[in-house]
């Protein structure tokens, strides 16, 4: 696939934008409705078929249906990370109209790490071919994992993200806005929104690792890699805000993610010295497994409503009161000696 440096520009220009556009359409904390979220995330979906599309017209049915193949791969599992977000937001008591700016950044974040690792997985491969049998292996086992603990949630009270975080780094105990630093008595401190950030993005690291090796499975090529993963990262915070109270209604969907890492983990085992299965095969069977699983969740769960995941009886941190915002020093200003100071 000969991709001209300019089509690389574009693309990654184009991304840049709509995050800009995104960043400015919500530069005011409010909570997102589903309506607001439904329209989002089809402008996103409809980006990311538009583009599959452009490269079916451009190089042809097979790259194309590899492109479709990633694109869906990626999309599905990125559901489990929305759902991962929902049971954090909800035992951080997370404000509602505080959420987009975590995930706008940690999205930020994933497009970052998810580009290193695709440079890092393409060169692997490409000096040492082998490596190939050990990502089918690891996509296999990350299947059957997932399979056998499709009922078992994170429990964010156990993080050691989380506890690591607040031994190392000054932090209050209470929301500041949608502020991640604060500087009160001349001391930097962090809020609970920068400790939400961190623990948001080496989620997304951890699935990222689950996820570009799936890719692989399906196409060897960096730039269809990257695009895939791209538009469909760009739609998930749109798909958070859509599917986070329906989390309980998607029972058979994890059950269903682990038959297609363990799908596209015999696809890539085959592949390297015994057949290629075609991408069309590939992309329909991916289908179904999905469509199978989410019809099966929808029907078995028939006359439930939307809620959030459960919350803890006392959650962790709290909002700032007036008072407290009051006293907030300019972040960058001249801080004051303080001695050895310290908030309680």
């Amino acid at each position: 696939m000969n991709v001209p440096p300019w089509m690389w520009f574009a693309v990654v220009g184009f991304i840049l934008l709509m995050l800009v556009a995104d960043l400015v359409a919500h530069r005011h904390a409010h909570v997102i409705s589903v309506r607001e979220a439904a329209a989002w995330s089809a402008v996103w979906v409809l980006f990311g078929v538009a583009f599959g599309g452009l490269v079916w017209s451009m190089y042809g049915a097979e790259l194309g249906q590899q492109y479709f193949a990633g694109y869906l791969i990626e999309k599905s599992l990125a559901v489990d990370n929305v759902f991962v977000w929902a049971i954090i937001f909800t035992f951080f008591a997370v404000p509602r109209e505080y959420q987009h700016r975590v995930l706008f950044l940690g999205v930020l974040g994933a497009l970052v790490f998810r580009g290193l690792f695709i440079a890092a997985g393409s060169a692997i491969i490409a000096s040492a071919g082998w490596v190939l049998y050990l990502f089918a292996a690891f996509l296999l086992f990350t299947g059957y994992r997932m399979l056998k603990q499709r009922n078992e949630h994170i429990d964010p009270a156990k993080s050691r993200v989380l506890k690591l975080f607040r031994r190392h780094v000054p932090m209050t105990d209470a929301f500041h806005g949608q502020r991640f630093l604060i500087r009160k008595r001349g001391i930097v401190l962090a809020t609970p929104l920068l400790a939400v950030l961190v623990l948001v993005e080496v989620t997304d690291v951890i699935f990222a690792v689950d996820s570009i090796p799936a890719i692989f499975a399906v196409t060897d090529e960096v730039f269809l890699v990257f695009t895939a993963n791209a538009f469909a990262i760009l739609g998930l915070r749109a798909m958070y805000f859509l599917l986070a109270d329906l989390i309980h209604r998607f029972v058979y969907l994890k059950a269903g993610l682990a038959l297609v890492l363990v799908w596209v983990g015999i696809k890539m085992a085959l592949k390297i010295d015994v057949y290629y299965i075609p991408t069309p095969v590939s992309l329909a069977v991916i289908t179904v497994i999905l469509g199978a699983s989410i019809v099966a969740s929808l029907l078995a769960t028939r006359g439930q409503v939307r809620h959030e995941p459960p919350a803890p009886a006392v959650p962790p941190f709290r909002r700032a009161t007036e008072e407290e915002l009051r006293e907030l020093e300019p972040l960058w200003g001249r801080a004051r000696s303080v001695g050895e100071e310290t908030l309680k």
